[in-house]
């Protein structure tokens, strides 16, 4: 039996979990979520969220990998044999994520190298559009494969390959310890100069400027659980799979606090780059922020590029931005990879060498379909339902199991005994009532919204084959895959 790999430093853990939380959306979605629920007054309820739901769920992740130190199929079915199904549905699901999530990043790679000539030119939007991502108009139009973006993906892939084959200390922890500075630094860098640009206190004033009359509003209360969730990696497997690789005596409640703290506090820099540079770019242009503004995709590759073409030096701040955004996009999705490389090790048996190359064979063939000419169509679905559902459902479900069906008193124990910190009755009130509130609250608006009005007006197919069938068919594939593994056990 080979023994279980651990962190090297409590650092590097952290920099690793913190590698995590923080993503893309940190940079593209976090800013216009606060923007536009309140502006400044969302900070009261995001904090609230993450008090009462964010860092208790964390903790008890944290906890309960720490406690088993296996891969997540094998801690349930040690929890309970009939539960090790919800283990497989949550590898599923890192696992598409996986395969959509590395051709944004591939793209954040090609527009790294874009950065150095402003390759994108004079009009961004038409660039990635039309001529980087040659999208077509429906996403069963697949019209072939885009090989620049192939290209990028495969290099993505192989970066991913060399940190998950190095292991746990010498891989992700080493690479953590380079990108996390890194990132920091260069947000930091370009967030400075921003600040002292012309317009950028008018664009600072869009996103802090406190409307106290959005907290009446249920839906930014909401808003703030729900950016929280997809924010911290909880609920599918991630920092589960972390935390089943620290030494003992490591101290959960601290490192769940540190990790959550330290993902807002860069999410709030963030933000403060953004509309500064936002804010720059509404002024040369004599118009208002909100008509500049973006979200997502948009945000990162038309709206951004179109504001650095502005910018004084805009040669280093387009490399430094992509370069943070790179580095974001590669310690999430390293982390997202780590579910399965743990399960092929735990499961079956193998190297890591061989886990992670199998993994990552897989995983490029499984998402090329992101590289064709509608895969910006594709992948727009897909993350739309894995996120809503997938993702959501996957947290649901296990917070009931873990705080309702096991009892919270036995992993409380495990976590108290090494934390300076301790959770009592406040910790479980949490987890047993209002984050499962939450998430089911969430459910069920979107499935209701995404049944009353098809999700951004595509084509009924495009969303059953590409929604729909897949969450059904994770849900299914994941009872089938552990009804075959217990029946090969017996």
């Amino acid at each position: 039996m080979q023994t279980r790999e651990q962190w090297g430093t409590r650092t590097g853990f952290i920099l690793a979990a913190i590698g995590s939380a923080i993503g893309l959306g940190n940079i593209w979605r976090f800013p216009y979520v606060a923007y536009e629920n309140g502006g400044g007054a969302f900070f009261i309820p995001y904090l609230f969220a993450m008090l009462t739901a964010g860092i208790p769920f964390l903790i008890l992740e944290f906890g309960v990998g720490y406690k088993f130190k296996t891969s997540v199929p094998n801690l349930f079915r040690t929890l309970s044999v009939r539960w090790e199904w919800l283990g497989w549905w949550q590898v599923l699901v890192s696992f598409i994520i996986t395969i959509y999530y590395v051709a944004v990043v591939g793209w954040t790679l090609s527009y790294f190298v874009l950065a150095f000539t402003r390759g994108w030119g004079a009009d961004p939007s038409n660039f990635f559009f039309n001529a980087y991502l040659h999208l077509s108009d429906a996403p069963f139009a697949f019209n072939g494969i885009r090989w620049p973006i192939l290209g990028a993906i495969i290099c993505v892939w192989l970066i991913c390959w060399a940190v998950l084959f190095s292991g746990i200390k010498k891989g992700i922890e080493s690479a953590s310890k380079v990108f996390m500075p890194l990132l920091f630094i260069m947000v930091l860098i370009i967030t400075a100069r921003a600040v002292t640009l012309e317009g950028a206190q008018e664009g600072l004033n869009w996103m802090f400027k406190p409307d106290f009359t959005a907290l009446l509003n249920f839906k930014v209360w909401v808003a703030a659980y729900g950016q929280l969730f997809f924010s911290l990696s909880i609920g599918f497997a991630i920092m589960l799979t972390y935390a089943s690789y620290l030494p003992t005596n490591s101290d959960m409640t601290n490192n769940g606090f540190i990790t959550a703290f330290c993902n807002c506090g860069f999410s709030i820099l963030c933000g403060v780059m953004v509309f500064a540079v936002l804010g720059n770019m509404a002024f040369l242009q004599g118009v208002g922020v909100d008509k500049v503004i973006n979200k997502g995709v948009g945000l990162a590759f038309v709206t951004i590029p179109s504001a650095i073409n502005s910018l004084p030096s805009p040669v280093l701040f387009g490399t430094l931005f992509f370069a943070a955004l790179l580095f974001a996009g590669l310690s999430s999705m390293i982390s997202i990879c780590e579910v399965s490389v743990s399960v092929l090790i735990d499961h079956f048996r193998i190297s890591r060498k061989r886990a992670a190359s199998l993994f990552c064979g897989i995983g490029f063939l499984c998402g090329i379909v992101f590289a064709s000419h509608s895969g910006l169509l594709v992948l727009d679905i897909v993350d739309r339902f894995i996120n809503n559902f997938g993702v959501l459902a996957g947290g649901l479900v296990e917070i009931i199991f873990l705080s309702w069906i096991c009892g919270l008193d036995g992993f409380k124990e495990k976590i108290n005994l090494s934390s300076d910190f301790k959770v009592g009755t406040l910790w479980t009130f949490c987890l047993k009532i209002i984050t499962p509130a939450i998430l089911g609250y969430m459910i069920i608006s979107n499935l209701v919204g995404d049944i009353k009005t098809p999700y951004s007006g595509y084509p009924s197919l495009a969303l059953f084959v590409f929604g729909w069938c897949m969450v059904g068919g994770i849900i299914i594939l994941s009872l089938i895959i552990s009804f075959i593994v217990q029946g090969d056990e017996k």
